[in-house]
Protein backbone atom coordinates (compact mmCIF):
# COMPACT_ATOMS: atom_id res chain seq x y z
CA UNK A 1 0.00 0.00 0.00
CA UNK A 2 2.82 1.83 0.24
CA UNK A 3 2.91 3.26 -3.19
CA UNK A 4 -0.69 5.26 -2.76
CA UNK A 5 0.77 7.46 -0.10
CA UNK A 6 0.26 10.97 -0.95
CA UNK A 7 2.23 13.62 0.80
CA UNK A 8 -0.42 16.70 0.22
CA UNK A 9 -3.13 14.41 1.45
CA UNK A 10 -1.31 11.35 3.63
CA UNK A 11 -4.31 9.66 5.44
CA UNK A 12 -6.84 10.15 1.91
CA UNK A 13 -8.59 7.11 1.70
CA UNK A 14 -12.31 5.81 0.97
CA UNK A 15 -14.23 4.17 3.85
CA UNK A 16 -16.61 1.64 3.36
CA UNK A 17 -18.40 0.95 6.63
CA UNK A 18 -21.10 -2.40 7.23
CA UNK A 19 -23.76 -1.64 9.57
CA UNK A 20 -25.91 -4.63 10.30
CA UNK A 21 -29.07 -3.13 11.70
CA UNK A 22 -31.36 -5.94 11.80
CA UNK A 23 -31.56 -10.10 12.08
CA UNK A 24 -33.81 -11.72 9.20
CA UNK A 25 -34.79 -15.84 9.20
CA UNK A 26 -31.92 -16.40 7.31
CA UNK A 27 -29.34 -13.50 7.23
CA UNK A 28 -29.60 -9.88 7.99
CA UNK A 29 -29.88 -6.52 6.64
CA UNK A 30 -27.32 -4.39 6.63
CA UNK A 31 -26.66 -0.77 5.47
CA UNK A 32 -23.48 -0.73 3.38
CA UNK A 33 -22.00 3.54 3.45
CA UNK A 34 -18.93 4.90 1.43
CA UNK A 35 -17.07 7.90 2.80
CA UNK A 36 -14.75 9.92 0.21
CA UNK A 37 -12.20 11.03 2.71
CA UNK A 38 -9.47 12.61 0.18
CA UNK A 39 -9.69 15.87 0.39
CA UNK A 40 -9.23 16.42 -3.09
CA UNK A 41 -9.94 13.47 -5.37
CA UNK A 42 -13.60 12.76 -5.98
CA UNK A 43 -15.24 9.97 -8.03
CA UNK A 44 -16.81 11.23 -11.68
CA UNK A 45 -19.46 9.68 -13.40
CA UNK A 46 -19.94 6.80 -14.54
CA UNK A 47 -19.09 6.87 -10.67
CA UNK A 48 -18.33 3.63 -8.20
CA UNK A 49 -18.17 0.04 -8.86
CA UNK A 50 -18.23 -2.11 -5.17
CA UNK A 51 -17.27 -5.85 -5.38
CA UNK A 52 -16.50 -8.44 -2.69
CA UNK A 53 -16.84 -12.18 -2.71
CA UNK A 54 -18.66 -13.68 0.12
CA UNK A 55 -17.04 -15.96 2.67
CA UNK A 56 -20.32 -18.80 2.30
CA UNK A 57 -22.56 -19.27 0.26
CA UNK A 58 -24.68 -16.29 1.42
CA UNK A 59 -26.98 -14.16 -1.78
CA UNK A 60 -28.62 -11.00 -1.80
CA UNK A 61 -32.59 -10.85 -1.87
CA UNK A 62 -33.34 -7.29 -2.03
CA UNK A 63 -31.31 -3.81 -2.71
CA UNK A 64 -32.75 -0.50 -1.82
CA UNK A 65 -30.31 2.44 -3.29
CA UNK A 66 -28.23 0.10 -5.43
CA UNK A 67 -28.24 -2.48 -7.97
CA UNK A 68 -26.05 -5.35 -8.37
CA UNK A 69 -24.64 -5.43 -12.14
CA UNK A 70 -25.71 -9.25 -12.51
CA UNK A 71 -28.01 -11.44 -11.23
CA UNK A 72 -26.25 -14.69 -11.22
CA UNK A 73 -27.49 -18.60 -11.40
CA UNK A 74 -30.64 -18.34 -9.35
CA UNK A 75 -31.60 -22.03 -10.37
CA UNK A 76 -31.47 -23.81 -7.10
CA UNK A 77 -34.33 -21.13 -5.75
CA UNK A 78 -37.78 -21.74 -6.23
CA UNK A 79 -40.97 -19.14 -5.53
CA UNK A 80 -38.89 -15.88 -4.15
CA UNK A 81 -36.15 -15.49 -6.57
CA UNK A 82 -32.71 -13.47 -4.93
CA UNK A 83 -31.91 -10.35 -6.67
CA UNK A 84 -28.38 -11.72 -7.02
CA UNK A 85 -26.81 -14.96 -6.30
CA UNK A 86 -23.58 -14.49 -7.54
CA UNK A 87 -20.43 -15.58 -5.44
CA UNK A 88 -18.66 -12.25 -6.53
CA UNK A 89 -21.15 -9.47 -6.57
CA UNK A 90 -20.51 -6.05 -8.32
CA UNK A 91 -23.04 -3.01 -6.53
CA UNK A 92 -23.63 0.31 -8.25
CA UNK A 93 -25.59 3.36 -7.52
CA UNK A 94 -29.16 4.06 -9.18
CA UNK A 95 -29.01 7.16 -10.82
CA UNK A 96 -30.86 10.47 -9.97
CA UNK A 97 -34.61 10.38 -10.49
CA UNK A 98 -34.82 7.01 -9.17
CA UNK A 99 -38.78 6.11 -7.93
CA UNK A 100 -38.62 7.17 -4.04
CA UNK A 101 -39.65 3.71 -2.89
CA UNK A 102 -35.92 2.41 -4.12
CA UNK A 103 -34.11 5.02 -2.14
CA UNK A 104 -32.60 5.47 0.73
CA UNK A 105 -30.71 8.28 2.36
CA UNK A 106 -27.59 9.43 0.93
CA UNK A 107 -28.31 7.43 -2.31
CA UNK A 108 -29.09 8.09 -6.51
CA UNK A 109 -26.22 10.14 -7.81
CA UNK A 110 -25.42 7.82 -10.21
CA UNK A 111 -22.06 6.81 -8.08
CA UNK A 112 -20.97 10.25 -8.14
CA UNK A 113 -18.51 11.26 -4.95
CA UNK A 114 -17.19 14.81 -3.87
CA UNK A 115 -14.30 15.59 -2.83
CA UNK A 116 -14.12 16.02 1.46
CA UNK A 117 -12.14 19.36 1.74
CA UNK A 118 -14.84 20.60 -1.34
CA UNK A 119 -18.32 19.29 -0.12
CA UNK A 120 -19.17 16.78 2.66
CA UNK A 121 -22.20 16.77 2.50
CA UNK A 122 -22.20 15.01 -0.82
CA UNK A 123 -18.56 13.18 -0.04
CA UNK A 124 -21.20 9.82 1.07
CA UNK A 125 -22.97 7.45 -0.51
CA UNK A 126 -25.19 4.60 0.74
CA UNK A 127 -27.26 1.76 -0.10
CA UNK A 128 -29.29 -1.24 1.52
CA UNK A 129 -29.41 -5.28 1.95
CA UNK A 130 -30.83 -7.96 2.40
CA UNK A 131 -28.79 -10.74 2.75
CA UNK A 132 -29.72 -14.34 2.83
CA UNK A 133 -28.03 -18.16 3.29
CA UNK A 134 -25.96 -15.84 6.05
CA UNK A 135 -25.20 -16.15 9.61
CA UNK A 136 -28.20 -14.63 12.16
CA UNK A 137 -25.96 -13.78 15.04
CA UNK A 138 -22.69 -12.06 15.57
CA UNK A 139 -20.88 -15.07 15.88
CA UNK A 140 -22.19 -16.83 13.02
CA UNK A 141 -21.98 -13.67 10.44
CA UNK A 142 -18.41 -14.27 8.40
CA UNK A 143 -16.90 -11.27 6.93
CA UNK A 144 -17.20 -10.50 3.22
CA UNK A 145 -13.73 -10.30 1.34
CA UNK A 146 -11.61 -9.35 -1.85
CA UNK A 147 -12.80 -5.56 -1.81
CA UNK A 148 -12.73 -4.19 -4.66
CA UNK A 149 -13.45 -0.47 -6.07
CA UNK A 150 -13.23 0.86 -9.40
CA UNK A 151 -14.13 4.84 -9.42
CA UNK A 152 -14.72 4.05 -12.28
CA UNK A 153 -11.53 2.72 -13.37
CA UNK A 154 -8.61 1.03 -11.83
CA UNK A 155 -6.22 2.67 -8.84
CA UNK A 156 -7.85 1.98 -5.66
CA UNK A 157 -6.99 -1.14 -3.14
CA UNK A 158 -8.55 -2.11 -0.86
CA UNK A 159 -7.84 -3.82 2.62
CA UNK A 160 -9.13 -6.81 4.41
CA UNK A 161 -12.80 -6.30 6.44
CA UNK A 162 -12.36 -5.17 10.29
CA UNK A 163 -15.09 -5.49 12.95
CA UNK A 164 -15.31 -1.91 14.77
CA UNK A 165 -17.31 -0.82 17.37
CA UNK A 166 -21.00 -0.96 16.68
CA UNK A 167 -22.18 2.35 14.73
CA UNK A 168 -24.50 4.57 16.74
CA UNK A 169 -27.68 6.36 15.29
CA UNK A 170 -29.15 9.50 16.80
CA UNK A 171 -32.93 10.10 16.35
CA UNK A 172 -34.46 12.65 14.80
CA UNK A 173 -35.36 14.61 17.44
CA UNK A 174 -32.16 13.91 19.41
CA UNK A 175 -33.84 12.12 22.59
CA UNK A 176 -32.76 8.29 21.45
CA UNK A 177 -29.49 6.69 20.38
CA UNK A 178 -30.06 3.43 18.76
CA UNK A 179 -26.71 1.39 17.62
CA UNK A 180 -25.99 -1.51 14.75
CA UNK A 181 -26.01 -5.21 15.74
CA UNK A 182 -22.84 -5.68 14.11
CA UNK A 183 -20.16 -3.29 12.27
CA UNK A 184 -17.13 -3.55 10.16
CA UNK A 185 -14.91 -1.40 8.00
CA UNK A 186 -13.17 -1.70 4.40
CA UNK A 187 -10.54 0.88 3.92
CA UNK A 188 -9.28 1.13 0.37
CA UNK A 189 -6.63 3.81 -1.27
CA UNK A 190 -5.88 5.49 -4.14
CA UNK A 191 -2.60 5.19 -6.44
CA UNK A 192 -2.63 7.34 -9.62
CA UNK A 193 0.50 4.55 -10.72
CA UNK A 194 -2.13 2.16 -10.36
CA UNK A 195 -4.69 3.93 -12.18
CA UNK A 196 -2.70 5.07 -15.16
CA UNK A 197 0.91 4.66 -16.54
CA UNK A 198 0.09 7.96 -18.35
CA UNK A 199 -0.12 11.55 -16.78
CA UNK A 200 -3.62 13.47 -17.58
CA UNK A 201 -2.25 17.19 -17.26
CA UNK A 202 0.73 19.20 -17.28
CA UNK A 203 2.10 22.43 -16.73
CA UNK A 204 3.06 25.81 -18.30
CA UNK A 205 4.35 28.62 -17.17
CA UNK A 206 5.40 32.27 -18.36
CA UNK A 207 6.02 36.30 -15.94
CA UNK A 208 6.05 39.74 -16.74
CA UNK A 209 9.53 39.80 -16.46
CA UNK A 210 10.40 37.44 -19.10
CA UNK A 211 9.17 37.18 -23.42
CA UNK A 212 9.83 33.27 -22.68
CA UNK A 213 6.18 31.30 -22.23
CA UNK A 214 7.63 27.51 -21.11
CA UNK A 215 5.02 25.35 -23.33
CA UNK A 216 4.29 21.85 -21.21
CA UNK A 217 6.85 19.02 -22.04
CA UNK A 218 6.57 17.83 -25.88
CA UNK A 219 4.73 13.94 -25.52
CA UNK A 220 3.67 14.66 -21.70
CA UNK A 221 0.50 12.55 -22.25
CA UNK A 222 1.31 10.70 -25.12
CA UNK A 223 3.08 11.64 -28.30
CA UNK A 224 0.27 12.16 -31.95
CA UNK A 225 0.45 9.18 -33.83
CA UNK A 226 0.71 9.96 -37.29
CA UNK A 227 -0.61 6.71 -38.45
CA UNK A 228 -3.62 7.04 -36.33
CA UNK A 229 -5.01 10.69 -37.14
CA UNK A 230 -8.18 9.72 -34.98
CA UNK A 231 -6.07 9.97 -32.09
CA UNK A 232 -6.45 13.64 -32.06
CA UNK A 233 -8.44 16.72 -33.24
CA UNK A 234 -7.39 19.59 -35.13
CA UNK A 235 -9.31 22.45 -34.03
CA UNK A 236 -9.99 23.97 -37.26
CA UNK A 237 -11.20 20.75 -38.78
CA UNK A 238 -14.36 21.48 -40.89
CA UNK A 239 -15.52 17.89 -39.73
CA UNK A 240 -15.13 18.63 -36.26
CA UNK A 241 -18.58 18.28 -35.06
CA UNK A 242 -18.61 14.74 -36.82
CA UNK A 243 -15.99 13.50 -35.43
CA UNK A 244 -16.46 14.65 -31.83
CA UNK A 245 -20.27 13.42 -31.66
CA UNK A 246 -20.93 11.00 -34.23
CA UNK A 247 -24.39 10.75 -35.50
CA UNK A 248 -26.32 8.05 -33.80
CA UNK A 249 -23.46 6.81 -31.45
CA UNK A 250 -22.98 7.45 -27.86
CA UNK A 251 -18.90 7.46 -27.18
CA UNK A 252 -17.24 8.14 -24.04
CA UNK A 253 -13.51 7.49 -25.41
CA UNK A 254 -11.61 10.91 -24.59
CA UNK A 255 -10.62 12.66 -27.78
CA UNK A 256 -8.35 15.24 -27.14
CA UNK A 257 -7.50 18.45 -29.42
CA UNK A 258 -3.39 17.54 -31.41
CA UNK A 259 -0.97 19.38 -29.31
CA UNK A 260 2.48 19.20 -28.48
CA UNK A 261 1.71 17.79 -25.08
CA UNK A 262 -1.21 15.95 -25.92
CA UNK A 263 -2.59 16.16 -22.12
CA UNK A 264 -6.57 16.52 -21.71
CA UNK A 265 -5.55 19.48 -19.19
CA UNK A 266 -3.27 22.05 -19.24
CA UNK A 267 -2.48 24.59 -16.29
CA UNK A 268 -1.03 27.90 -17.05
CA UNK A 269 0.75 30.09 -14.37
CA UNK A 270 1.27 33.43 -14.99
CA UNK A 271 3.17 35.82 -12.22
CA UNK A 272 1.53 39.10 -13.81
CA UNK A 273 2.58 41.81 -11.18
CA UNK A 274 4.28 43.09 -8.20
CA UNK A 275 3.74 45.74 -6.31
CA UNK A 276 5.59 46.95 -3.21
CA UNK A 277 4.17 44.71 -0.54
CA UNK A 278 2.17 41.87 -2.55
CA UNK A 279 2.54 40.31 -6.24
CA UNK A 280 -0.26 38.61 -8.20
CA UNK A 281 -0.43 35.33 -10.72
CA UNK A 282 -2.93 34.20 -12.90
CA UNK A 283 -3.86 30.66 -13.31
CA UNK A 284 -6.07 29.59 -16.48
CA UNK A 285 -7.51 25.58 -16.59
CA UNK A 286 -7.90 24.60 -20.34
CA UNK A 287 -9.74 22.00 -21.66
CA UNK A 288 -8.19 20.02 -24.30
CA UNK A 289 -10.83 16.87 -24.22
CA UNK A 290 -13.85 17.38 -26.86
CA UNK A 291 -15.90 15.15 -25.33
CA UNK A 292 -15.98 15.31 -21.28
CA UNK A 293 -17.12 18.21 -18.82
CA UNK A 294 -15.13 18.47 -15.50
CA UNK A 295 -18.00 19.73 -13.24
CA UNK A 296 -16.77 20.28 -9.89
CA UNK A 297 -13.48 20.03 -10.69
CA UNK A 298 -10.36 21.41 -8.11
CA UNK A 299 -7.15 22.27 -8.09
CA UNK A 300 -4.16 21.79 -5.66
CA UNK A 301 -1.29 24.29 -5.78
CA UNK A 302 1.76 23.71 -3.55
CA UNK A 303 3.50 27.11 -3.36
CA UNK A 304 5.42 28.49 -0.16
CA UNK A 305 3.65 31.63 -0.25
CA UNK A 306 0.54 30.01 0.46
CA UNK A 307 1.10 30.53 3.91
CA UNK A 308 0.36 34.51 3.09
CA UNK A 309 -3.03 34.93 0.56
CA UNK A 310 -4.46 37.99 0.61
CA UNK A 311 -6.81 37.44 -1.69
CA UNK A 312 -8.38 34.71 -4.57
CA UNK A 313 -10.78 36.10 -7.46
CA UNK A 314 -13.85 34.16 -8.82
CA UNK A 315 -12.67 30.50 -7.29
CA UNK A 316 -12.95 29.06 -3.93
CA UNK A 317 -9.85 28.66 -1.95
CA UNK A 318 -8.71 26.37 1.01
CA UNK A 319 -5.84 26.35 2.71
CA UNK A 320 -4.38 22.07 3.20
CA UNK A 321 -2.14 21.71 6.19
CA UNK A 322 -1.88 17.83 6.41
CA UNK A 323 1.09 18.91 8.79
CA UNK A 324 1.42 21.52 11.68
CA UNK A 325 3.20 23.98 11.02
CA UNK A 326 3.60 23.90 7.76
CA UNK A 327 1.05 25.97 5.14
CA UNK A 328 2.43 25.98 1.73
CA UNK A 329 -0.32 24.11 -0.21
CA UNK A 330 -3.56 25.80 -1.52
CA UNK A 331 -6.95 23.68 -3.13
CA UNK A 332 -8.91 25.95 -5.43
CA UNK A 333 -12.41 24.82 -7.12
CA UNK A 334 -15.00 26.92 -8.86
CA UNK A 335 -18.01 28.81 -7.81
CA UNK A 336 -21.44 27.44 -8.15
CA UNK A 337 -23.42 28.04 -11.26
CA UNK A 338 -20.47 30.23 -12.35
CA UNK A 339 -17.40 28.16 -13.30
CA UNK A 340 -17.90 24.78 -11.04
CA UNK A 341 -18.15 23.56 -14.48
CA UNK A 342 -15.17 23.40 -16.86
CA UNK A 343 -16.70 22.66 -20.42
CA UNK A 344 -15.50 20.78 -22.84
CA UNK A 345 -12.87 21.99 -25.51
CA UNK A 346 -13.42 25.20 -27.34
CA UNK A 347 -13.61 28.62 -27.08
CA UNK A 348 -15.57 27.82 -23.40
CA UNK A 349 -13.19 25.21 -22.41
CA UNK A 350 -11.35 27.17 -19.55
CA UNK A 351 -11.54 28.74 -16.26
CA UNK A 352 -9.51 31.31 -14.87
CA UNK A 353 -8.16 33.14 -12.05
CA UNK A 354 -6.13 35.27 -10.04
CA UNK A 355 -4.44 34.98 -7.09
CA UNK A 356 -2.52 37.79 -5.09
CA UNK A 357 0.08 37.08 -2.12
CA UNK A 358 1.41 39.73 0.60
CA UNK A 359 5.37 39.37 -0.18
CA UNK A 360 7.59 37.90 3.07
CA UNK A 361 10.56 39.63 2.99
CA UNK A 362 12.93 37.19 4.21
CA UNK A 363 11.89 34.73 1.47
CA UNK A 364 10.43 36.20 -1.47
CA UNK A 365 12.33 36.48 -4.78
CA UNK A 366 11.39 36.25 -8.65
CA UNK A 367 14.81 34.89 -8.78
CA UNK A 368 16.10 30.88 -10.00
CA UNK A 369 12.17 29.90 -10.36
CA UNK A 370 10.81 30.84 -7.12
CA UNK A 371 7.70 32.35 -8.15
CA UNK A 372 6.49 28.99 -9.51
CA UNK A 373 4.84 26.53 -8.01
CA UNK A 374 6.07 23.42 -6.68
CA UNK A 375 3.34 20.72 -8.01
CA UNK A 376 -0.07 20.71 -9.36
CA UNK A 377 -2.74 18.60 -8.87
CA UNK A 378 -6.05 18.37 -11.43
CA UNK A 379 -8.66 16.37 -10.02
CA UNK A 380 -6.29 14.74 -7.74
CA UNK A 381 -3.91 13.59 -10.19
CA UNK A 382 -0.18 15.13 -10.34
CA UNK A 383 0.44 17.51 -13.49
CA UNK A 384 3.88 17.09 -15.17
CA UNK A 385 5.64 20.23 -14.43
CA UNK A 386 8.84 21.63 -16.91
CA UNK A 387 11.67 21.07 -15.96
CA UNK A 388 13.39 23.68 -13.59
CA UNK A 389 16.49 24.80 -15.83
CA UNK A 390 13.50 25.51 -18.57
CA UNK A 391 11.57 28.26 -16.96
CA UNK A 392 11.47 31.92 -16.93
CA UNK A 393 14.23 33.27 -15.46
CA UNK A 394 15.14 36.83 -14.26
CA UNK A 395 16.94 39.04 -16.53
CA UNK A 396 21.08 39.01 -16.50
CA UNK A 397 22.71 40.42 -13.88
CA UNK A 398 23.81 42.93 -15.66
CA UNK A 399 20.14 44.42 -16.03
CA UNK A 400 18.63 43.39 -12.82
CA UNK A 401 19.44 47.02 -11.21
CA UNK A 402 17.17 48.09 -14.64
CA UNK A 403 14.57 45.45 -13.60
CA UNK A 404 14.26 45.91 -10.20
CA UNK A 405 13.89 49.98 -10.48
CA UNK A 406 11.34 49.37 -13.08
CA UNK A 407 9.45 47.11 -11.22
CA UNK A 408 9.16 49.48 -8.05
CA UNK A 409 8.00 52.31 -10.45
CA UNK A 410 5.51 50.14 -12.11
CA UNK A 411 4.24 48.24 -9.06
CA UNK A 412 3.64 52.38 -7.65
CA UNK A 413 1.74 53.09 -10.50
CA UNK A 414 -0.45 50.42 -10.03
CA UNK A 415 -0.92 50.94 -6.73
CA UNK A 416 -2.45 54.46 -7.40
CA UNK A 417 -4.46 53.54 -10.03
CA UNK A 418 -6.01 51.26 -8.29
CA UNK A 419 -6.69 53.82 -5.20
CA UNK A 420 -7.81 55.85 -7.70
CA UNK A 421 -10.51 53.23 -9.38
Amino acid sequence: MSEAYDALDPTANITIKWDVISWTPDGYIAVVTMYNFQQYRHIQTPGWILGWTWAKKEVIWNVMGGQTTEQGDCSRFKGNIPHCCKKDPTVVDLLPGTPYNQQIANCCTGGVLTSWAQDPEHAVSSFQLSVGSAGTTNKTVKLPKNFTLKAPGPGYTCGPAKIVKPTKFITNDKRRTTQALMTWNVTCTYSQFLAQKTPTCCVSLSSFYNNTIVNCPTCTCGCQNKTEPSSCVDPNSPHLASVVSPPGKAINTPLVRCTNHMCPIRVHWHVKLQYKEYWRIKITITNFNYRVNYSQWNLVVQHPNFDNVTQVFSFNYKPLTPYVGLNDTGMLWGVKFYNDLLTSAGPLGNVQSELLFRKDKSTFTFDKGWAFPRRIYFNGDNCVMPPPDAYPWLPNASSKLVFSLLSTVFGTIACVVMLLS
